[in-house]
C-alpha cells in the first residue's frame, strides 16, 4: 500500500503515531516506575469511585444496570436472576435467635457428676469454657500426660464395675479441671478413649488404653472418686505429679479384707438367702458350707487360669451337691433352699445392675456387651447345676419343682437375714468399712419394702421387686450425693435380698426333670425379677436427680426422640 507520492509508510512512522510524548517518558524515567499494558493511558480520565483499591466480585451487579426490584426467585433457581439479599426477617425459626445462646450456668455447690453429666450432653458449641482448677505452672500440663492420667483414672473405674456413663462423667471431669477444652471421651466394654482438640485449625490428639480385667473393689472405686472430687474442687491444689502419686498409691493399696474373711462372707450370704426362703439353722449351716466350698473351688480355678465361665461352673456345684446329698439321705431339710441359698452367691446382679443401666442411659454396645457377659455367666451356673441335679435324679432324689418356699412369715427373722446378706455381699464386693453399716440397713428396708408389698398386701412379685429396688437406689443416690461418692457401693449389696435365686432354681430343676414347660416359666421369671432389680435401681436413682438438684436451677439435658427413629 502506497501513499500518494507512491512511498510505503515506514514502520517507524507508523509507531510514532502511539509514542508519549517526551516529557512524560521523562518523567517515567525519572520516577523508575513499571509501566504495565493494562495501565490506562494518560488523558484518559476514568471517574474513581474511592481512593483505596476495592475488591470486586465476578457475582456483582455491573455499573450502568440499573435493577429497580429483583424478580421472585424460581423454584429451581436462575443463573440470569440477581441474587437475593439476606434479611434477618426471613430467617426460619430454628435459626440462632438475634440475642444469641442462652448461656448454661452450672452451680459450683452442685456435685461434679451431674455438672459433668450435663456438659457431656450438650453440644460442643454450648459448653461453658473451662475454668482451670488444677495449674502447676504458667504454661500448663502437658496435654499427653493429662490424657494420660484421665485414661488411667477411667481404667480404674471402669474395672472396677461402674456404669459407662459415670465413667465418661469422670474423666471429663479430669479434663476440664487442667483447662482442656474439646475433649471427647468414649467409653465402650473393654476400650477407653479420648480426643482432644486445642483449636478448630489444630490437629487433634487422641490416647486410648484397653480395660483387660475386672475386680470388684469399692474401696479403690471410692479412693478414685474422691482424687476427682479434689481435682473438681477450686480449694484443693493437685498438680499433676501429685495427682500420679495418688494414683499410684490407689492402686498398690491391698483389699481391705483378707481371704478367709472373703470365704466366710460367702457362707454368712447363702446362710442367710436360704433363710429368707423358710429354711431353718440346719438349712442355714449346709448352705453356708456348700458355698464356702465353692468360693474356695473357684479360687484354685482362678489360681490355674481358667476363665470365669468355668469358676461359675464349678462353684455352684458344691451347694447342689449338698442339697441333692441331704435328699437322698432322707434328712428332713428343704433341698431347695439349701441349693437356692448357695446360687444366691453366684448371681452376677452386679454386672446385670450395670448392664441395664448402661442401656438405658444411651450406650448400647456397652450394655449389650455387660448383658452378654452376664448370660454366659448364667449358663456357667445353669451347666453345673444342672449337671449335679441330673445325676440326683438319676440316683433317686425326690426333688419336686412344684415345691413352695417361704413357709409361714417370719418378719423379723427375714429383716435379720436380709441385713445379714447385705452384709456379706459387702463384704464380698470389698467395701470400705464406713459404708458397710449404711448398705445394710438399706438392704434391710429393700427387704421391708418387698415383704409389705408381696407378703402383705398380695401384690406381683414382680412389681414388689421393682419398688423395693427403685427405693434402694434413691437412698444410695442419696447418700452418694451427701458424701460426692459413688453410688455402686450402696445398691449393689442392698439389692441382694431380692435376687432371683429361688425362680432360678426351680427353672433348672425343671429342666432337669424334663419339664419344660414349668422350667422354662420359672426362667422367664427369674429374668423378668433381674430387670425388676436393674430398672428399678436406675429409675431411683434418676428421681433423684430429677427432684433433688441441691440448689440447680438447670435440669439435666437428655437425647430427646419423640418416635422411634
Amino acid at each position: 500500500m502506497t501513499d500518494a507520492e507512491g512511498r510505503k509508510p515506514r514502520s517507524d512512522e507508523a509507531r510514532a503515531v502511539f509514542t508519549p510524548p517526551a516529557g512524560a517518558a521523562a518523567a517515567a524515567e525519572a520516577d523508575s516506575s513499571t509501566t504495565s499494558e493494562f495501565a490506562v493511558p494518560d488523558g484518559l480520565a476514568v471517574p474513581r469511585t474511592g481512593t483505596e483499591s476495592e475488591t470486586t466480585s465476578e457475582f456483582s451487579v455491573p455499573d450502568g444496570l440499573d435493577v429497580s426490584s429483583p424478580q421472585p426467585a424460581e423454584s429451581e433457581g436462575s443463573a440470569f436472576n440477581p441474587p437475593s439479599t439476606h434479611s434477618s426477617k426471613q430467617l426460619p425459626p430454628a435459626f440462632t435467635p438475634p440475642n444469641g445462646v442462652p448461656v448454661v450456668s452450672l452451680p459450683r455447690d452442685v456435685p461434679w457428676q451431674d455438672r459433668m453429666r450435663t456438659m457431656l450432653r450438650m453440644p460442643v458449641t454450648e459448653r461453658p469454657a473451662p475454668e482451670i482448677v488444677q495449674r502447676h505452672d504458667e504454661a500448663g500440663p502437658a496435654v499427653p500426660r493429662v490424657l494420660d492420667l484421665t485414661l488411667r483414672i477411667g481404667e480404674l473405674l471402669l474395672a472396677g464395675g461402674e456404669g459407662a456413663e459415670d465413667v465418661e462423667a469422670a474423666m471429663f471431669a479430669v479434663c476440664r479441671s487442667y483447662g482442656l477444652d474439646r475433649c471427647e471421651p468414649n467409653v465402650t466394654f473393654t476400650l477407653l478413649s479420648i480426643s482432644y482438640q486445642p483449636s478448630l485449625v489444630d490437629d487433634p490428639v487422641t490416647a486410648s488404653r484397653t480395660v483387660r480385667r475386672r475386680s470388684p473393689d469399692y474401696t479403690r472405686l471410692a479412693a478414685v472418686y474422691q482424687l476427682v472430687d479434689d481435682l473438681s474442687d477450686d480449694e484443693t491444689q493437685v498438680s499433676l505429679e501429685e495427682a500420679y502419686r495418688r494414683l499410684a498409691d490407689i492402686r498398690r493399696n491391698r483389699h481391705p479384707y483378707p481371704g478367709w474373711a472373703l470365704t466366710v462372707a460367702s457362707g454368712l450370704l447363702a446362710g442367710s438367702a436360704s433363710v429368707l426362703v423358710g429354711g431353718g439353722a440346719l438349712v442355714f449351716v449346709a448352705a453356708a458350707i456348700g458355698a464356702m466350698l465353692g468360693d474356695r473351688l473357684a479360687w484354685l480355678c482362678a489360681g490355674r487360669g481358667l476363665p470365669e465361665f468355668y469358676q461359675f461352673t464349678v462353684a455352684a456345684t458344691p451347694p447342689a451337691a449338698i442339697g441333692v446329698a441331704l435328699t437322698v439321705a432322707h434328712v428332713d431339710v428343704k433341698a431347695s433352699a439349701v441349693i437356692t441359698g448357695g446360687l444366691f452367691a453366684l448371681l452376677p446382679g452386679r454386672a446385670l445392675v450395670a448392664g441395664v443401666q448402661d442401656g438405658l442411659t444411651g450406650f448400647y454396645i456397652t450394655a449389650s456387651a455387660r448383658l452378654l457377659e452376664v448370660l454366659y455367666f448364667f449358663v456357667g451356673i445353669v451347666a453345673g447345676v444342672l449337671t449335679v441335679l441330673y445325676f440326683g435324679v438319676q440316683l433317686g432324689a425326690e426333688l419336686n419343682p412344684d415345691a413352695a418356699l417361704g413357709g409361714s412369715p417370719q418378719p423379723l427373722l427375714q429383716i435379720a437375714a436380709s441385713m445379714g446378706l447385705s452384709l456379706a455381699f459387702a463384704v464380698l464386693l470389698q467395701q470400705e468399712r464406713s459404708t458397710v453399716l449404711m448398705v445394710t440397713l438399706n438392704g434391710g428396708v429393700a427387704w421391708l419394702v418387698y415383704g409389705a408389698m408381696h407378703v402383705t398386701g398380695d401384690i406381683s412379685p414382680v412389681a414388689s421387686t421393682a419398688v423395693a429396688a427403685g427405693v434402694v437406689g434413691l437412698f444410695g443416690q442419696l447418700l452418694a450425693r451427701y458424701r460426692f461418692a459413688s453410688a455402686l457401693p450402696y445398691t449393689t449389696a442392698a439389692i441382694g435380698p431380692l435376687l432371683p435365686g429361688s425362680a432360678t432354681y426351680f427353672g433348672l430343676l425343671g429342666i432337669a426333670q424334663n419339664e419344660l414347660t414349668s422350667g422354662l416359666a420359672s426362667l422367664t421369671k427369674a429374668v423378668a425379677l433381674a430387670m425388676a432389680i436393674a430398672i428399678g435401681v436406675n429409675l431411683g436413682s434418676e428421681i433423684s436427680r430429677i427432684f433433688l438438684r441441691i440448689g440447680s436451677p438447670e435440669k439435666r439435658r437428655a437425647a430427646k426422640r419423640t418416635r422411634g427413629f
